[in-house]
């Protein structure tokens, strides 16, 4: 192998029009490397403040759909007498209970959970 001269390792200096274009090249590198900066620095903080806040303790209520963690709601849904159900429902605590009574006229009664109590008592009739 042959030996490497310094003087072949100096630097040359380039022509105007390549040193023009090794500056805007370097002022790139530099914004693009600032702006990647400061990204990383938004995505740092987000995950910082993400895992710093306290997650707000909800209480778990019937009415909300959720089930209670201390204990299971117990309650007692009184249908008119002679009531038929026909078909159950379960949305946000509240059951609807589709059927007929005695005398053949179709109701939707609309129990809540959380109230214990009957909301709604819908009359279905047709024109």
């Amino acid at each position: 192998m042959s030996a490497v001269e310094p003087e072949d390792q100096e630097d040359k200096p380039l022509d105007p029009a390549m040193e023009n274009v090794r500056r805007k090249m370097v002022k790139l590198q530099l914004a693009s490397g600032g702006v990647m900066l400061l990204m990383l620095m938004a995505v740092l903080a987000t995950i910082v403040y993400k895992v710093t806040q306290g997650k707000p303790a909800a209480p778990a209520v019937a009415g909300q759909g959720l089930v209670p963690s201390d204990a299971p709601v117990s309650a007692v849904a009184a249908l008119p007498v002679g009531f038929t159900i026909e078909n159950v429902s379960l949305a946000n605590g509240q059951l609807l209970f589709w059927g007929r009574t005695t005398d053949g006229e179709r109701k939707a009664i609309v129990y809540d959970i959380a109230a214990g109590r009957v909301v709604a008592d819908v009359r279905v009739t047709t024109n």
